[in-house]
């Protein structure tokens, strides 16, 4: 099994727990409902089916993560898909029926009424076939189920952490050429306080993290980000951050930007206030900008805010200092590594952004899984108990100095 497909198991099962981990359960009056719930709701695997695991496999899991982590939920043998059957006639009537007069009843609800009405044993059919049937009724019968979508607003801070990105102004740097300037901030749902923002030549994942780090090294973790699927926000990279952060990532639907309208209208507001007073010509570098864009930032925090009841964002968000979920700075720069893997040479070399690296030979013609920082100021490889060791910079000149320990053979009777 490949690192990737193992990610994507892992990060399922991260999804069915998440709510535990991050703290929304509180319709839950104790964790067994929760996973008997969860165990009735089914998750998406990474195949594209819709899965039931047993409460106690979920609990499993749970117990799994408290204990090891998020690495501990990462599966080590083979993932068994299973086989479909095929539905015969009477079967496929009685599901077509059921979907026609009953359109909101789900593939797992028609599973199990029907195996409850004996249409078939136990282990004749599985769910799977009925959920790829069922599927396929709603494309013929054009039947859909409208999800249900109310404003809400999160009672507590640290909840819901609402993120994206808005263009900026042209900036012409000392060498005369200009860069259009990209913002990424954060706001946090119930205060609208902003709390972490940058300016960048670049709107990519890796400027992402830097506001993210930034915000949390300053107030914790939140339970969940809110983002939309722009490739920056939804990426392998930034699922792995979250479950390793303990946070449950939120990816409004395509064309709905009204589920981040906050950040949304918290932009229309810098750009009203703060850049329709800017005169770009007084700033020849990304630094200067950003002082001012946060001199700015601190004004709007302090500001009393209509929706707040003249309360200031700051006030607000500060008001609940129990909801910090702090991560220690350890588990800061550990967390915020990137993550790839690379197949090692005969001679114990990678190559990661065309520059070469040394490792142990003992990785030698190996696949190995690194985890790096940002900057590529420092790579390590992930030992097999989870350890971090670090690599460098290969340097040819210096192995050509280094003494290399022979191998002797010899024969058995040879003393």
């Amino acid at each position: 099994m490949n690192q990737e497909k193992q990610h994507d198991i892992a990060l399922m099962r991260y999804s069915v727990i998440a709510p535990v981990i991050s703290g929304l359960q509180e319709n839950y009056p104790s964790l067994e409902a929760f996973y008997r719930d969860a165990s009735a709701k089914g998750t998406i695997a990474p195949d594209g089916t819709l899965k039931h695991f047993a409460p106690a496999t979920i609990e499993r899991w749970y117990r799994n993560y408290r204990n090891g982590g998020f690495d501990a939920l990462v599966p080590t043998g083979r993932v068994d898909e299973g086989k479909p059957r095929k539905l015969d006639t009477d079967l496929q009537e009685q599901i077509r029926y059921l979907k026609e007069n009953y359109p909101r009843m789900s593939a797992s609800a028609i599973y199990r009424q029907l195996q409850n009405n004996g249409s078939f044993q136990h282990g004749d059919v599985s769910e799977s076939t009925i959920n790829r049937y069922v599927n396929q009724l709603a494309v013929e019968l054009k039947t859909s189920v409208t999800p249900d979508m109310r404003r809400y607003e999160r009672p507590h801070i640290n909840e819901v952490w609402c993120g994206d990105s808005s263009v900026g102004p042209y900036l012409k740097t000392t060498d005369g050429k200009k860069h259009r300037v990209y913002i990424i901030a954060l706001i946090d749902d119930a205060s609208r306080f902003i709390v972490g923002i940058d300016v960048f030549f670049n709107d990519n994942f890796i400027n992402l993290m830097s506001v993210i780090k930034s915000a949390v090294a300053k107030y914790g973790r939140p339970q969940m980000f809110n983002f939309d699927n722009g490739r920056s926000y939804r990426n392998k990279q930034m699922e792995l951050l979250a479950a390793r952060i303990g946070s449950v990532l939120h990816y409004d639907q395509p064309y709905t930007p009204t589920q981040k309208a906050k950040i949304e209208r918290w932009f229309r507001t810098m750009k009203d206030q703060w850049m329709a007073g800017l005169d770009i010509r007084d700033f020849r570098s990304l630094e200067e900008l950003r002082g001012n864009l946060l001199a700015y930032v601190q004004t709007y925090n302090q500001s009393p805010h209509s929706s707040l009841k003249g309360k200031t964002p700051q006030d607000r968000f500060f008001s609940e200092p129990n909801l910090f979920h702090r991560l220690t700075e350890e588990d800061i720069e550990h967390d915020f590594l990137l993550e790839l893997e690379r197949k090692v040479s005969a001679d114990s070399v990678i190559t990661i952004d065309q520059i070469e690296y040394e490792v142990d030979c003992r990785f030698a013609k190996q696949r190995i899984k690194l985890r790096y920082s940002s900057d590529l100021e420092e790579i390590f490889v992930v030992e097999s108990d989870g350890t971090l060791t670090p690599i460098r910079i290969l340097n040819k000149t210096e192995n050509a100095f280094v003494k290399r320990e022979k191998i002797h053979l010899c024969r058995g009777d040879e003393s």
